[in-house]
C-alpha cells in the first residue's frame, strides 16, 4: 500500500509541476529594444555587425600601450601569464604551437569581437570603437599583416586576410566518414 501511495503522491506532485509552468509569474519584464541593442554587438566574418568609426595603427600604437601592453607586452609577446598576441607563424603544426592573432586566428572579425567585448581585461568593453579598430591596427601590424599607414574601418576590416584563414578546414581523416570538401 505504501509503494501505491508514494507512486501517487509522485505523479500528483509532477502534475502538479507541469500545471505550475504554465502560469505566468508575474516577474521580469520583456527586454526593450534599447536594451537588446546594447548586448547585440557580435562581428560576423563578412563583416556584419561592425560598428562606425576608424583606427590606425599609429592610434593603435598608443591605445595598446595605454591599454594592452601591461599583459601582452610591449611587442605582444606576453606579460606574465597573459597571451601573446604577436609571432608564432608558422608554429601550429609544431609541437609547441604559439596561438596568436597572426599565426590562429582565420578571421579578423573574431579579434574585433574579442576586444570589443572583452578588453581590456579589467575594464571590458570601456574601449571605444575608434579604439577597437586602432589596436586591432597595431596588433596585426606587429604582425605584419597591415602595412604601418593601414586604418581599419567597417569597409577596410572584410578586406584583411588572415594568415590562417584556411587553417580550419581540412579532410576527415577517419576512412568511414565520407569527406565534404
Amino acid at each position: 500500500m505504501s509503494k501505491c501511495f508514494n507512486a501517487l503522491a509522485v505523479l500528483v506532485a509532477l502534475t502538479g509541476a507541469v500545471h505550475a509552468t504554465d502560469r505566468k509569474l508575474d516577474i521580469g519584464r520583456a527586454a526593450t529594444p534599447a536594451e537588446i541593442a546594447g548586448w547585440d554587438i557580435d562581428v560576423r566574418p563578412d563583416g556584419q555587425g561592425l560598428p562606425s568609426g576608424k583606427g590606425s595603427v599609429k592610434d593603435g600604437e598608443q591605445v595598446y600601450m595605454m591599454r594592452c601592453a601591461a599583459c601582452h607586452g610591449e611587442f605582444g609577446e606576453s606579460a606574465g601569464r597573459w597571451p601573446q598576441v604577436a609571432g608564432g607563424q608558422g608554429s601550429l603544426k609544431s609541437t609547441d604551437p604559439v596561438k596568436t592573432v597572426g599565426s590562429y586566428f582565420a578571421h579578423l572579425s573574431t579579434v574585433i569581437d574579442y576586444v570589443r567585448r572583452a578588453m581590456p581585461f579589467h575594464a571590458p568593453q570601456s574601449l571605444t570603437a575608434d579604439e577597437v579598430y586602432a589596436v586591432s591596427a597595431y596588433v596585426l601590424h606587429m604582425n605584419g599583416i597591415v602595412p604601418e599607414d593601414a586604418i581599419l574601418d567597417a569597409q577596410t576590416l572584410p578586406r584583411v586576410k588572415m594568415p590562417n584563414r584556411d587553417g580550419f578546414i581540412q579532410e576527415d581523416p577517419r576512412p568511414d566518414v565520407a569527406s565534404k570538401r
